[in-house]
């Protein structure tokens, strides 16, 4: 584990106007990478021994945190985020909590990966804070209950350490830790509060899973596909292209600026392994005067393979999910589509199988992370 950022003590208290105005941020290499803790890709926080003050499940909004100074409730302040209450001690002569006290949450993982960075998010905890926070993560197949996760013969992995961390912060981790996890359990010392909690990785799915299904979405997050480049990302990620589910309203896609010259925008995908695609669905839900005007698709097999045109220059509707079945599989491990001029769309859907190289491929890596 690597400190990305450093930021301890308290913030300034609150002073009006824009709550984010004094926020400690800074660049962090892995935040392009998928959040294996994003609540759209089947996330939870299972369990927690305190959430006095705001709930566990805060942590987990894809949003970034508000913060409104007048709300108040029968229990005092309430934030948007995970906060339990103050810890004492013993008796009056030992008011303080001990070094081992902590709170802790259990959370799922909405794909389990290989996590590559986390961004313990204190914004708006200003004086209210833990002290330090520290990470373990776990692999327990199926769908573990929190009195299993806490048994004593489940095996956890220390991601970041016991260190200190600062008030209304991004607070960043680097992770080097090459195994696959499900399951992780965040630990605040002595107690205080988090806003967000991201963990950045890349999804490695279950092989035999993928296998059973036959055919599936081979460039979906949750199976493992993953965006490697996009010409613009101006108003929302290209990742958005390939989360669960439809968009929900127009930022939920993927949309670029208005181009000013001759040229076109463009997202480029590595699928989850060399595949067969049949079936391509292209979706501009809630893109009504700003969806790409026409798209074409291409695949390749490997880094260095040639670029084949799988799907010619097409036109798209406004608001609409086009459905096109192949005339013959398209055999690849990377996809491009290419939108002209400019606009949006806001899924990719790639139906298709693993080959048997993919598939023994595949199966490979999951024992290696195993």
């Amino acid at each position: 584990m690597t400190g990305i950022s450093r930021f301890t003590g308290d913030a300034s208290p609150y002073g009006g106007g824009d709550p984010y105005a004094d926020y400690r941020t800074a660049d962090l290499p892995f935040t392009g990478l998928v959040d294996l803790a994003d609540r759209r890709l089947g996330a939870g926080v299972i369990a927690a021994n305190d959430e006095f003050f705001a709930e566990r499940e805060n942590m987990l909004k894809p949003e970034p945190a508000e913060f409104d100074p007048e709300h108040f409730g029968h229990k005092g302040k309430i934030m948007d985020g995970w906060e339990t209450r103050r810890r004492r001690g013993v008796s009056a002569t030992e008011p303080h909590p001990t070094d081992d006290d902590h709170d802790w949450a259990l959370v799922r993982l909405g794909a389990p990966g290989v996590v590559r960075g986390i961004v313990v998010d204190t914004a708006h905890f200003r004086g209210n804070y833990p002290q330090a926070v520290s990470v373990e993560a776990t692999s327990v197949a199926g769908s573990p209950s929190p009195e299993a996760l806490l048994a004593d013969d489940v095996e956890w992995t220390t991601l970041v350490p016991r260190t200190a961390i600062g008030g209304h912060a991004a607070n960043g981790f680097a992770v080097d830790a090459e195994r696959r996890f499900t399951h992780l359990r965040v630990k605040q010392h002595p107690d205080g509060g988090i806003a967000r909690l991201r963990v950045y990785g890349e999804v490695a799915p279950d092989p035999e899973w993928l296998g059973v299904l036959g055919t599936f979405d081979v460039v979906a997050l949750e199976n493992g596909g993953r965006v490697e480049d996009a010409s613009d990302r101006f108003y929302s990620p290209a990742t958005n292209t390939i989360q669960p589910g439809r968009s929900r309203k127009m930022d939920d896609g993927w949309e670029t600026r208005r181009r000013r010259d001759k040229g076109n925008d463009w997202i480029r995908y590595q699928l989850v392994e060399q595949s067969a695609i049949r079936a391509v669905e292209i979706d501009t839900a809630y893109l009504k005067g700003n969806s790409a005007g026409w798209a074409a698709l291409s695949s390749r097999d490997g880094e260095d393979g040639d670029w084949t045109e799988v799907l010619p220059r097409t036109r798209l509707q406004p608001d609409t999910n086009h459905r096109f079945v192949l005339p013959e599989p398209a055999v690849g491990t990377h996809v491009r589509i290419d939108i002209y001029p400019d606009g949006g769309i806001s899924r990719l859907r790639l139906f298709g199988s693993l080959t048997a190289l993919g598939a023994k491929r595949l199966a490979a890596r999951h024992d290696q992370l195993n």
